[in-house]
């Protein structure tokens, strides 16, 4: 994917290093319908994948990162990780809300994800202090490896994110407005923050060799969780249930997809392959912060949060 031109944008900003600034938004989801997509189940719970495991899958990048943050020298980086640390933990406070004011408020039920992954991160940060102090070695690779694993991640969510702002037809198509806002807000804060678990990999040694293996390893994680996530809410979904089957959501699926109501998923996870390997990559190359900031100036919620570009 080429960088996004920005013509005529009212900001000029340092892609490689932006501003990083957290924005306390919230979000009620009383008015919201279970189908936000309006007749379309399937491409409403792909996404709907992403908010059960991000509120978790945020509090692990913020755990990765402050492990690193002792062995970081520069400045202006630590200044990048306090903006994304407070970036993450709105963005995991927000899709919490989806998760229990939409979803579960819906008869849906996610604890057999959930439960796991909040047990993982609660458990975290003693399990590596524990390898620290016995293998310092071991720690190190590890907490480089999933460094690794969390800028695969981050690629990704901020392509996503340019691809929100990007797409005029979820607002056709009449997708409640307050997902869409949820959505291309969490899109916009990725692509202003991607660089930074990037830039802190580099910093602290991280090779090409395990950048690879660990976006191997983020890969399937992104596989398994949009395609079990969907599966998962099919399967409860009052409006669809007995009559979920692999060729059924298959066929609805490439149907979103020709209708641009969600990405091809499995072209963009491997399409994205040859831009974030490439060796000379950086994350600076691909995205516009200045069209981030422009969606933010407009976004219901950042607006009502008091964000002030200037």
């Amino acid at each position: 994917m080429s960088p996004v031109e920005a013509e005529g944008s009212a900001f000029e900003v340092d892609e490689r290093h932006p501003p990083i600034r957290t924005r306390r938004v919230s979000f009620a989801w009383d008015d919201t319908p279970l189908h936000w997509i309006p007749g379309d189940p399937v491409a409403t719970h792909m996404i709907n994948s992403f908010h059960v495991v991000l509120p978790e899958g945020e509090k692990w990048f913020i755990n990765c990162v402050k492990a690193a943050r002792p062995y970081i020298r520069d400045e202006r980086l630590l200044e990048e990780i306090k903006g994304f640390i407070g970036q993450e933990m709105v963005h995991a406070r927000s899709h919490q809300g989806v998760l229990d004011d939409l979803l579960t408020a819906n008869g849906l039920d996610v604890t057999v994800v959930t439960e796991p992954a909040g047990k993982g991160n609660a458990d975290w940060p003693e399990a590596m202090e524990s390898l620290r102090r016995r293998r310092p070695r071991l720690y190190r690779q590890r907490l480089l490896f999933e460094l690794g694993a969390v800028a695969s991640i981050e690629h990704y969510t901020a392509v996503l994110g340019q691809w929100l702002m990007d797409n005029d037809t979820l607002d056709k198509a009449g997708v409640d407005p307050t997902m869409l806002d949820l959505l291309r807000w969490h899109g916009a804060e990725e692509v202003e923050h991607r660089s930074v678990v990037f830039d802190v990999y580099q910093h602290l040694g991280g090779r090409y060799p395990m950048r690879v293996a660990s976006w191997t390893v983020s890969l399937f994680f992104l596989y398994w969780a949009l395609i079990g996530g969907t599966l998962l809410f099919l399967k409860q979904d009052p409006s669809v249930k007995g009559k979920v089957t692999l060729p059924r959501v298959y066929r609805s699926y490439r149907r979103s997809v020709r209708k641009g109501l969600i990405p091809g998923i499995f072209k963009l996870l491997l399409g994205e392959a040859p831009v974030y390997l490439r060796p000379s990559h950086h994350p600076s190359k691909v995205c516009s912060t200045p069209q981030a900031l422009e969606y933010l100036l407009r976004s219901p919620a950042a607006r009502a949060a008091g964000y002030d570009p200037y």
